[in-house]
């Protein structure tokens, strides 16, 4: 099956994301540097920068840059004057993604913060709120994550959870990984806030099996 995902992917792409030698920049450098191989599919980070242009957000929150490959998507569909947070904990992926920012031409736009995203978090109220926040980090701590995102939400911003299905993984209540059960935390919280209108779905691609939840802040 997965042979047959990402043959589907690939006509996806062909057929509607014109090559682009920016993002395959960024992905060479990514690959040299030695950074796991945890980038959207291009499919997907075509879909974060349709998010961006719904819903109008001027002002984002990235959780976890790696070699900014999705920063540099969401960017590029910021209006004038718009601005996007992204958080780094490790230093030389934040080297790689501080490089890949440049050749896209996005230093005025993208502020890339190093250092664990629990320590940078509790310094952004300058920030907020923001308009779209992406959380795609280690998972033991997206509830923590959470419990920021909506501290610095407005009514109406979008929070997106990457990497939620875990290969099916995250309907197991008994699972020993802490990815797992950061991720099943992290749903159940979303589900019992009031606050959030909320749904999740599983994808199939390249990158696996997997799946993202998209929650609405209502106030």
């Amino acid at each position: 099956m997965q042979q047959q995902w990402s043959d589907v992917d690939e006509y996806l792409v062909n057929s509607l994301i014109p090559d682009d030698p920016i993002f395959q920049r960024i992905l060479a450098n990514n690959h040299a540097a030695g950074l796991p191989a945890h980038d959207v599919a291009p499919n997907q980070g075509r879909f974060l920068q349709l998010l961006v242009q719904i819903t109008g957000a001027k002002n984002i929150l990235e959780i976890g840059t790696l070699g900014a490959y999705s920063s540099v998507w969401m960017a590029r569909a910021l209006p004038e004057g718009g601005r996007l947070i992204t958080l780094e904990a490790d230093p030389h992926h934040a080297a790689t993604a501080k490089k890949n920012i440049q050749i896209a031409g996005l230093e005025a736009v993208i502020d890339l913060h190093v250092g664990p995203a629990t320590d940078t978090l509790p310094h952004l109220e300058s920030y907020a709120p923001f308009d779209l926040i992406f959380i795609d980090a280690d998972k033991p701590s997206n509830p923590v994550y959470l419990d920021w995102a909506l501290n610095y939400s407005r009514s109406g911003t979008l929070i997106i959870g990457d990497n939620v299905v875990r290969d099916g993984a995250v309907t197991n209540p008994h699972s020993d990984d802490p990815r797992v059960q950061g991720v099943r935390k992290f749903i159940e919280l979303i589900g019992d806030n009031p606050r959030l209108t909320a749904t999740a779905l599983q994808t199939v691609g390249s990158k696996g099996w997997d799946g993202f939840t998209l929650a609405r802040v209502n106030g």
